[in-house]
């Protein structure tokens, strides 16, 4: 209960992301603001800040003011509000991550039923398609296809992908792990297949469109629904390493990962602005495993007392 609480307060303050940039904070985040200033204890100062140290011929961003209207966690290299910056790259981010899990998910009840099911060539064909993509490092397979299509893009028949769009780390990313979830899904499929009520379902004449529809989907359901949190977990994560190299999310837009990026460099001075987005990660990522661990002890309650044993 705790996981899904802190998971809809992170989801619930990305949402109003517009409603913290414009009313409260009153910035643009996705706009340059070098020349800019705002206001620490009464007094405007610049946003960025000549360097004391050294010769003083640089500048650095004002760092966490404490204050929700004026550069709550400080500023980034381009003079940008981090929290609002934060709030926009969650938004993305979990976007990206929920979305490629429900495709993820999607092809893998495909491929895995179909494997299972009818078993001989169609399992055969569908399991050596999973094997060459479980062959490849994941993340090494994500940044090949990455660095390719985005040069391009990506044109499915009459669909067309481009490169900056959103819609393009989201294919990517549920294609990649498509494997991991077929092929469970594929061996529970054969062992329902051997059960005593598909083998009456087969011995009463009903078709297989029906079998999959009625009598297996409903069992490899719940096991789908174990899978969406955890690999939004995980496609979230994989979102912010492709983005943190800049082969991810693309300007103008922003994720967590291309907000720690940004604060790359201003790591001894300004740790902030790479530390709250690794910081929003680190917790989202936790209250969806924990979500998922919830999730799989309430649909399989035999499976917390074979972990106990």
């Amino acid at each position: 209960m705790g996981s899904a609480v802190v998971l809809l307060l992170v989801v619930a303050a990305c949402l109003l992301a517009p409603v913290y940039e414009k009313s409260i904070a009153g910035t643009d985040a996705f706009t340059s603001n070098v020349n800019g200033t705002t206001v620490v204890d009464g007094q405007e100062v610049p946003v960025m800040q000549a360097e004391a140290g050294g010769l003083g011929l640089g500048v650095t961003p004002i760092g966490p003011t404490g204050d929700p209207a004026h550069y709550l966690l400080g500023a980034d290299p381009q003079g940008r509000d981090v929290a609002a910056r934060l709030l926009y790259g969650g938004r993305n981010s979990l976007f990206i991550g929920a979305v490629s899990a429900l495709l993820c998910c999607a092809l893998a009840v495909l491929v895995g039923v179909s494997a299972g099911y009818f078993g001989g060539v169609v399992d055969g064909v569908l399991s050596r398609v999973l094997d060459v993509l479980w062959a490849f490092p994941v993340y090494l397979l994500a940044i090949c296809l990455s660095v390719v299509l985005l040069t391009s893009g990506v044109t499915l028949g009459p669909v067309t992908i481009d490169a900056g769009s959103l819609a393009l780390p989201v294919f990517i990313i549920g294609l990649i792990y498509v494997p991991y979830v077929a092929r469970p899904l594929r061996g529970q499929v054969m062992s329902l297949r051997e059960k005593e009520f598909i083998q009456s379902s087969v011995g009463a004449g009903a078709s297989d469109l029906r079998i999959l529809v009625r009598e297996v989907l409903p069992n490899v359901l719940p096991t789908v629904i174990v899978f969406l949190p955890l690999m939004t977990s995980i496609n979230m994560l994989t979102e912010s390493a492709l983005s943190f190299l800049s082969i991810g999310v693309q300007p103008p837009d922003a994720s967590w990962g291309t907000i720690i990026n940004d604060g790359l460099g201003l790591l001894y001075t300004r740790p902030a602005v790479a530390i709250a987005p690794g910081a929003a990660i680190a917790v989202t990522a936790v209250a969806l495993n924990l979500l998922g661990d919830g999730v799989r002890d309430a649909l399989d309650p035999k499976a917390k007392l074979r972990g106990a044993v």
